[in-house]
């Protein structure tokens, strides 16, 4: 295979690799408490300022500010442990002023437990990408100017803007700003995405380490996590992971989507981009959220994951169910009902009999698809309560089963 393209931004950064990887995050902050002896499965902790993450886990979306129709103490009802707010989103709305007035997002939000930011970078993208005459944007070496999704304003992001905001959120693990294009560009395209992405990242690095210092932050640290790109192209993503590695990131995310466009899971991809980083790093899924991809990626070294299925798929009456314990060969554990078929009109047996929540204890099918069908905002409330714990739960099985080398 000739890799000119790849040879082409190949060219040598060494010194700023030398100097950001001199000042490469020491404390540990992510420790791996077993490893299974079936599978590249590994339980993991990790140690933020708001309190401690049991990997592998499972953080639902709370783009803006929210998992929509959801408390605060509703997830913690949940034991949920971390959730995924946008700083693309929070930034445009309700603005970062307001966030810091606030007290930061947790004081904003009324919870004090972990959460992670993404930059924004995907969303950003995926209009630019889409529209490649520029209409919706523009990727230049310095970041990206697009238009407000809310107003049509024009705006500029920085890789050093971003991590400025994720700053003033206050959160506990931030990700770099990236460049994310679709999987299906041509090889040169996506060499000029993971060159931007590369070179972005040792910048989000320099400004998080000059936000540490001039905060004078006390206690723990943010952790930072640096996203591979490289689409479905192997010697691209091996690339992008090894030149992100060289920086010296907490973490490494899988950028783009872990799925192709007729929805196969990318599993050579995924495994590829696993084993490139070290063992001690942490490893992110972002946006895997269908529970067997969920659990494959697992298998094979994946920590941390997020997505909107959950939460969305239940405001649209879809529920997750587990039918049988969860083993190390996971096929048939759930079925997924899409409670508003009128087959559930006078199914009068519990939303979730084995749930911990007595709203999902108590309340019926056909109670909850009479919900859905006024429009009743309690509908989609307790079906994301249903899903999210479907999720939790899954997690919490798993994690116990690495524990005993069944997973």
């Amino acid at each position: 295979m000739r890799l000119s393209w790849l040879r082409q931004i190949s060219r040598s950064d060494d010194r700023v690799a030398l100097i950001t990887g001199l000042l490469a995050m020491t404390d540990i902050m992510f420790k791996i408490i077993k490893k299974s002896k079936i599978s590249q499965a590994r339980l993991g902790l990790i140690e933020t300022k708001h309190g401690r993450i049991a990997t592998p886990v499972f953080m639902p979306d709370a783009t803006r500010g929210v998992i929509k129709h959801l408390s605060s103490s509703e997830l913690a009802e949940l034991k949920l442990e971390c959730f995924v707010a946008n700083a693309l989103h929070l930034f445009l709305r309700p603005g970062i002023k307001l966030i810091k007035l606030a007290g930061g997002l947790h004081d904003f939000m009324n919870w004090q437990q972990p959460i992670l930011s993404d930059s924004g970078g995907y969303q950003i993208f995926s209009l630019i990408h889409k529209n490649k005459s520029g209409a919706s944007g523009q990727i230049t070496d310095q970041g990206a100017v697009f238009r407000s999704p809310l107003d049509g304003a024009k705006l500029k992001l920085t890789p050093e803007q971003s991590i400025r905001i994720q700053f003033d959120l206050g959160v506990d693990l931030m990700v770099c700003f990236d460049d994310c294009p679709p999987n299906n560009y041509d090889d040169a395209d996506l060499a000029r995405a993971v060159e931007l992405t590369i070179k972005w990242a040792k910048r989000c690095f320099r400004e998080f380490h000059k936000q540490i210092k001039s905060r004078a932050l006390k206690g723990r640290r943010p952790l930072l996590i640096a996203v591979i790109q490289g689409g479905n192209n192997l010697p691209l993503r091996e690339y992008c992971a090894k030149e992100l590695i060289k920086i010296g990131f907490d973490g490494f995310g899988f950028g783009a989507r872990h799925v192709d466009e007729t929805g196969t899971f990318l599993a050579e991809t995924l495994k590829l981009t696993a084993d490139q980083i070290p063992e001690s790093k942490l490893r992110f899924g972002l946006g895997i959220g269908l529970p067997l991809d969920i659990i494959r990626s697992i298998k094979m070294g994946w920590d941390m994951f997020d997505c909107v299925i959950p939460t969305r798929d239940g405001r649209h009456g879809k529920l997750f169910l587990q039918n049988r314990p969860l083993t190390s060969k996971p096929n048939n554990f759930y079925e997924t009902v899409n409670i508003t078929n009128a087959k559930f009109a006078k199914d009068f047996s519990p939303i979730n009999g084995q749930s911990k929540l007595p709203e999902l204890r108590t309340y019926s099918k056909a109670y909850l698809h009479y919900l859905f069908k006024i429009n009743e905002p309690l509908a989609a409330r307790l079906a994301s309560l249903n899903n999210l714990e479907f999720y939790i739960k899954m997690l919490s099985e798993i994690r116990e089963l690495i524990k005993k080398n069944r997973f």
